[in-house]
């Protein structure tokens, strides 16, 4: 499995093409805007203001790890300080690596330091991935109600909600179900990976919609600092830039699809273009800034893991 990890992680074909965005943002950003007028607005940024943006970006990596550990709770009982290593450091590899590459270290962490079964573990984040992008459909539907206010919005955000108990469902299912062909197992293993019971899947959901709450705080602080602009629009931008991650193609530290992701959610709602890209590389930079910060922190938690000699 290391072998594995090893070759997924090194893969030249993610190398060459997040160093391209890399290379095309800086590029993009010199000839738009240039990078001396870009960054100077941050000689104006108060300082106890920025201090409290990372902050709470900080205690949304740590109900990162506390939802983590709510997922797991029977097997992670007792265990927080390492969970919130591992989340962290997670965390800190999908920021970083190219083309999500960094998702495949949630299981890999997991079976080192837990002994849990990869496979599973990495099916058990599908699930926890099905949660991030319900609450951000949550997110969207409060962006339109800012800029359409409207009853309609608060209907179907309850019937949205309400869609989680299917969730449960799914797991329950997948607990009875024994298939003999080789996908319907595959997919048995997916569905066995949910949360089976409904007051799990709230808590965790609860979780993480406080995280990506903190999360979406801060980069609409950071965001608001280099557009004015109205507030709905900088959600839209902080919206647009999280989802970057579905796209087919993921820069080095995300460098260029962080951006374009970005700026074509802001376009689109009247902002100017290089205001736009200029907001955005910004934010990315507020968001390396503080990964490498937790990412070095994390690093001086206690380690325990099941192959400590290794």
């Amino acid at each position: 499995m290391k072998r594995v990890m090893s070759l997924r992680l090194g893969r030249l074909r993610d190398w060459l093409i997040g160093a391209l965005l890399l290379v095309a943002l800086l590029v993009t950003v010199e000839l738009a805007v240039g990078w001396s007028t870009l960054l100077a607005p941050w000689a104006s940024f108060p300082p106890l203001t920025l201090i409290w943006l990372v902050a709470l970006l900080a205690l949304s990596y740590v109900l990162r790890a506390v939802r983590v550990y709510e997922y797991y709770v029977r097997r992670l009982e007792g265990r927080f300080v390492l969970v919130l290593r591992l989340s962290v450091l997670h965390n800190v590899a999908n920021n970083l690596l190219p083309m999500r590459a960094g998702e495949l270290v949630f299981p890999w962490l997991m079976r080192r330091y837990f002994g849990h079964d990869f496979l599973g573990a990495a099916f058990s984040l599908v699930w926890i991935r099905v949660l991030d992008l319900h609450f951000l459909g949550l997110i969207g539907l409060w962006i339109l109600s800012l800029r359409h206010p409207s009853w309609i919005w608060w209907g179907l955000a309850g019937c949205w909600l309400a869609m989680l108990v299917v969730l449960a469902w799914v797991g329950r299912g997948g607990a009875r179900w024994s298939p003999r062909s080789r996908p319907g197992r595959a997919l048995a293993r997916v569905a066995e990976a949910a949360p089976r019971d409904l007051g799990v899947v709230a808590r965790v959901y609860l979780w993480t919609a406080a995280s990506w709450s903190l999360k979406f705080a801060a980069f609409a602080g950071v965001l608001q600092h280099f557009m004015a602009v109205d507030f709905w629009r900088v959600l839209a931008g902080v919206m647009g830039a999280e989802l970057s991650s579905v796209l087919p193609f993921h820069g080095i530290a995300g460098s260029g699809s962080y951006e374009l992701a970005a700026v074509a959610a802001l376009v689109p709602l009247g902002v100017d273009p290089r205001l736009a890209l200029s907001g955005a590389v910004n934010l990315h930079l507020f968001l390396l800034g503080a990964t490498l910060l937790f990412g070095a922190l994390a690093l001086l938690l206690p380690r325990a893991s099941i192959d400590e000699n290794d």
